[in-house]
């Protein structure tokens, strides 16, 4: 890095390869915030009424079904408060969707008891085969790119999408937000744009050993443009239309049904607090909680100095991470060894391999006029 940056206003840096900053300093994530997300983004009676609205229509359709709708739950923050918002203020049907891939924490899946006992709401699990998901993510390791949370976030999103389908469902609510996430990760830290079935194929194809037989990997292509413009399937996401501050969300879980909160996002998956915590900053330098807490900066949920301490020491002691490592390689069936080999490899980035890296641009390039995807996408 030549010349270091860090934003005036937030904590993005350089270590985003293409941020840009204007004369006062201040990073384009910033300004995309001030001038694209924040003035079309409504939490007071404008908000509610939409909220409202929604409900009616959503209601209207699941009248005469079992539910009127699907919420793909995790036992994180933003799922479960979707949960509650979607039974306790739209007075929906939803039932609850939850994929395990083999890595919940025990406070998630406690978390998710707590939410369908205290909401009174049906859960589905799907459990992912673990031979297939372990195989998968063991060739992602092996490919060397970034990407590492790919395969759970197609077990998760592909799930959903598929049991929705099958099931006729066709409102889809889930706890994304501008709240907690207006700064979007870049992609160079692990945050590639979708489930690309190339970019899956080729890397399982190189390091892969058994064929996904039953493993749920569906197209972002075919779930953005088949699914919801052609079958007619809806992505409702709740949390824009409240306010939703993510102190008083973890106080109202806690307290209505004794929800307990993590010490950060996405920390409800062991795999992803290792990846996050362990593997990302310290293979590639990148932290994605320097986008966490700018989005939270920028929404006025914490301090810029606040987020410059926290930032400055890891979020878990070095004792549990190393206990981590272990973990993670004993479930992957890899000695600590074979595991820290990989760790040590050279690191690719998915230009390695077969992607469609290119039509997913155009498609967001084109959300984004239509006004459909607000968050910057370079």
């Amino acid at each position: 890095m030549s010349h270091y940056q860090i934003c005036t206003q937030c904590i993005m840096d350089t270590r985003d390869p293409r941020i840009t900053f204007d004369a006062n300093g201040v990073c384009d994530y910033c300004n995309n915030f001030n001038t694209t997300i924040k003035p079309n983004w409504h939490t007071d009676q404008r908000g509610e009424a939409e909220l409202m609205a929604l409900a009616q229509k959503i209601k209207a359709h699941g009248r005469g079904k079992d539910f009127d709708c699907i919420i793909g739950l995790s036992g994180g923050l933003d799922s479960s408060y979707a949960a509650y918002v979607a039974k306790e203020k739209m007075g929906l049907r939803p039932l609850l969707f939850h994929v395990d891939a083999g890595w919940n924490t025990d406070q998630a899946v406690g978390n998710i008891e707590k939410l369908v006992d205290g909401l009174g709401l049906h859960l589905y699990t799907e459990v992912v085969n673990w031979e297939e998901m372990k195989d998968l993510q063991v060739a992602f390791l092996r490919s060397q790119i970034a990407d590492q949370d790919l395969p759970q976030d197609a077990a998760f999103f592909s799930g959903l999408y598929k049991f929705a389908r099958e099931n006729k469902i066709k409102y889809i609510l889930t706890g994304a937000n501008y709240s907690t996430e207006c700064c979007r990760e870049p992609e160079e830290w692990g945050g590639y744009p979708g489930i690309d079935t190339t970019l899956f194929k080729d890397i399982h194809k190189k390091f892969g050993t058994r064929k996904l037989k039953s493993f749920p990997l569906i197209d972002i292509l075919i779930y953005k443009v088949f699914y919801q413009r052609v079958l007619g399937m809806e992505v409702v996401k709740p949390l824009n239309l409240v306010p939703y501050i993510k102190k008083d969300a973890e106080d109202t879980l806690e307290q209505r049904f004794g929800w307990k909160r993590f010490k950060h996002k996405h920390h409800e998956s062991r795999f992803t607090r290792f990846y996050e915590d362990y593997w990302m900053p310290r293979k590639f330098g990148y932290e994605k909680r320097r986008a966490h807490f700018s989005s939270l900066i920028m929404t006025g949920q914490m301090t810029r100095e606040a987020a410059l301490e926290r930032i400055a020491s890891p979020e878990l002691d070095e004792q549990f991470l190393k206990g981590e490592f272990e973990y993670v390689a004993n479930k992957l069936d890899l000695t600590v060894e074979q595991l820290q080999e990989v760790f040590a490899g050279e690191n690719k980035t998915y230009r390695n391999y077969r992607n469609k890296r290119f039509l997913i641009g155009v498609g967001s390039r084109v959300m984004s006029a239509l006004g459909l995807e607000r968050r910057l996408f370079r």
